[in-house]
């Protein structure tokens, strides 16, 4: 009987654990929009991005307030249109139609203009609330780079289906596509999307820039197949979020407690999923007017969904103007004016940022913008604006078309310079358009420095023959005089404000001549901290500092150190500020690099890989050699000077294993003096004493290993 009473209560546990997961599965189910659930997955991948989301939120709502107090809160007086590239990534594309494209653009517009035909069956007691904005969508006319373009990009997938949780539709590794320039398009995916789910948003500096934009479903468009969801109004909810509009209900689950963070909309329960009709009240408006159905950041179907508010609205041109203000610069909208002749050099390809020797052969990226096929060219190059170097390049080249053009090798001298390239002369006649004819690249060659090498960061930044590498053009390592370990200056990364994760900046020491040389170090002083806490280790974005040795003039590095999140930080406590270390809050760091000695020439590289959580500091950096006596290494047991007046140096070489002690002998044999060494105490190779107070003569010194002994004659005078 106890046996079937436990099997019963076993069962019934079973079974309430499969209530449970099916309710948690239908739940998911019907979470039409997966944004929030998106962020969040963020947030518990990366708690700093949590933190900052909060802290950066309280700033914005102040950007919000004063925006509305000085009366911008409605439609502004100049509308600001933002290219749009639909990317239809779906294995049967007859499912989409240019079209349904078109309607859903005309739908966005009309929805953001408040200019719907729906906008008049707002209730009366919602009409002062009905907001306007001056956001327009225009599909773009021209491809990232300078192709014509109807910005709708269809992408054949080998996928059925895409989940919210993981971004595969971002990425063509994964059966997706690569979003355009985020910071020129607003990339919308169209695709097939699992679990019923309609679509889903980034907020503003929520992660990684290739992955700004919006998804959709494409039963969602209009003339769609998602019963009540099929008007378009999808994506007017996702592109609310993408300039930073919660839902109307504040993801609380009727909790009442939870915030969109705007006032002009009633507190919320929870979702609406079918199309209500006049007031309707709710345990969090339990009065009159009630909750906003209408608004398009609730889930009712899409014929009920008819407004956005004032102040919602001024949140979404707030969120444009502070966190999306580079679409303005974009030329997305603007259509290509092609002309007959147009030689564009596109790239400069060669050489290299750093070069280690005095002579190069340059290389560019030619592009034909030209109407005409391209098939005679001259490329001039210089050295600031020295002596021009001419090639008459042939081909055919057709519009659109690129060729890599290697020129003929050129020679410069030591210093920092800039290589010019232009393209002149396109098929014998003069080029339509010049401003795509110039490309500069800067450079620098400088002789290997011998060592010692060091750098306090008290002068020009970078330093002579240093250089920094930043592959984004984006924040990088900078001179800073808030703090350093020594003088006035310090090298300092901003990761605190640094919202590109991953992204890596190398900061690189001269080229150094170790050759010939016994062994060689590198040392400096960190200061770090992190904005979470760093005993935190389910942290998976640590700010990394780590340092390479390249022997090949930088083309390939060997890591020699690597430290992050607890392992790096000089300040133990989470700074929730941008860090600026105390005088005490700083670490030596050596590292030895003898096994590169043999190599030729080395660069050292300080690399850092963003992970936004807070600044690390450098100072007080040192490239130094060791040459050991020639005598001592033939030796490998010296000792100097030999006669002395009292003072004695005893040297080992290699560095000793096994030495237990050091002892000095009268010629009596009476010892005199003798250093022990413990378990695990060797720490240098040289050992000194003092034999003033001893008579002149003849002395013993004895160094006993574990399985030798070692002895030499010195005389005192």
């Amino acid at each position: 009987m106890i046996k079937l009473y436990f099997n019963a209560i076993n069962l019934l546990r079973i079974a309430v654990v499969l209530v449970l997961v099916t309710l948690s599965f239908f739940a998911r189910a019907q979470e039409k929009c997966g944004t929030m659930e998106l962020l969040e997955q963020k947030f518990q991948a990366n708690p700093a991005l949590k933190l900052r989301f909060s802290a950066r939120e309280v700033q914005f709502q102040d950007r919000v307030r004063q925006r509305i107090a000085s009366r911008k809160s409605s439609k502004t007086a100049e509308l600001v249109t933002v290219p749009v590239v639909f990317h239809i990534v779906m294995n049967n594309q007859s499912a989409v139609t240019d079209q349904q494209i078109m309607a859903q653009l005309d739908t966005i517009n009309k929805d953001y203009a408040g200019l719907n035909a729906g906008s008049a069956r707002i209730p009366s007691y919602f009409k002062s609330l009905f907001g306007q904005s001056g956001i327009q969508f225009c599909l773009a006319q021209r491809t990232p780079t300078d192709e014509p373009t109807t910005g709708i990009v269809r992408y054949n997938t080998t996928q059925t289906s895409f989940d919210y949780t993981n971004n595969f539709v971002k990425h063509p590794a994964m059966g997706g596509a690569d979003a355009w320039d985020p910071n020129s398009y607003l990339n919308i995916w169209v695709c097939v999307l699992d679990n019923e789910t309609l679509g889903y948003a980034t907020f503003p500096d929520d992660g990684a820039e290739d992955e700004q934009g919006v998804v959709i479903a494409y039963n969602s468009l209009p003339g769609g197949t998602a019963t009540n969801y099929n008007a378009g109004k999808t994506l007017t909810h996702e592109i609310g979020h993408y300039f930073n509009l919660h839902h109307i209900w504040g993801d609380d689950r009727g909790t009442c407690s939870g915030t969109d963070f705007v006032s002009d909309t009633p507190n919320q329960g929870n979702s609406t999923s079918v199309c209500r009709t006049g007031v309707v009240t709710d345990n969090c408006s339990p009065s009159s007017p009630g909750i906003m159905y209408q608004n398009f950041m609730d889930y009712s179907p899409d014929n009920c969904l008819l407004m956005f508010t004032v102040e919602q609205v001024a949140r979404m041109e707030t969120a444009y103007s502070t966190y999306r203000s580079l679409l303005s610069d974009s030329k997305g909208c603007q259509p290509l004016d092609l002309k007959k002749k147009d030689a564009s050099l596109k790239q400069i390809t060669q050489p290299d940022q750093r070069l280690c020797g005095n002579t190069f052969t340059p290389a560019v990226l030619l592009r034909n913008r030209g109407s005409e096929t391209l098939t005679s060219l001259t490329i001039n190059a210089s050295v600031d604006n020295g002596p021009v170097t001419s090639y008459r390049w042939t081909g055919s080249l057709k519009t659109y078309g690129e060729v890599l053009v290697t020129l003929p090798s050129m020679t410069t001298v030591e210093g920092d310079h800039q290589l010019t390239v232009t393209a002149a002369s396109p098929n014998g006649g003069e080029d339509e358009d010049t401003s795509n004819d110039t490309q500069t690249f800067d450079f620098i060659y400088y002789l290997p420095s011998s060592p010692p090498v060091s750098e306090g960061f008290e002068g020009t930044f970078p330093a002579t023959a240093w250089d920094i590498v930043n592959p984004d053009g984006q924040q990088t390592w900078e001179k800073t005089s808030v703090a350093a370990k020594t003088g006035n200056g310090a090298a300092r990364m901003r990761n605190f404000d640094y919202l590109a994760i991953g992204q890596k900046d190398y900061l690189r020491t001269p080229s150094v001549n170790i050759s010939g040389v016994d062994s060689a170090f590198v040392s400096f002083q960190v200061a770090a901290a992190t904005y979470t806490n760093s005993t935190n280790f389910s942290s998976s974005s640590w700010d990394t500092l780590q340092v390479l040795v390249s022997t090949d003039c930088g083309h390939s590095y060997t890591s020699i150190y690597k430290k992050w999140g607890p392992n790096l930080v000089t300040r133990t406590a989470a700074t929730r500020t941008a860090f600026t270390p105390s005088s005490e809050e700083w670490r030596k760091e050596e590292l030895n690099i003898s096994d590169f000695v043999g190599k030729g020439n080395v660069i050292i590289a300080f690399l850092n890989i963003n992970g936004n959580e807070n600044d690390i500091y450098l100072d007080d950096i040192n490239i130094r050699t060791v040459t050991v006596n020639p005598n001592l290494k033939e030796a490998g047991f010296l000792v100097t000077p030999n006669p002395t007046s009292g003072e004695i140096a005893v040297q080992f070489y290699p560095h000793p294993t096994g030495l237990r002690s050091i002892q000095v002998y009268n010629i009596s044999g009476q010892e005199v003096a003798r250093i022990t060494l413990p378990d695990g105490e060797i720490s240098t190779n040289i050992y000194n004493f003092n034999l003033h107070n001893f008579a002149a003569g003849m002395y013993i010194v004895k160094a006993v290993f574990d399985d030798r002994t070692l002895t030499k004659k010195i005389v005192k005078y």
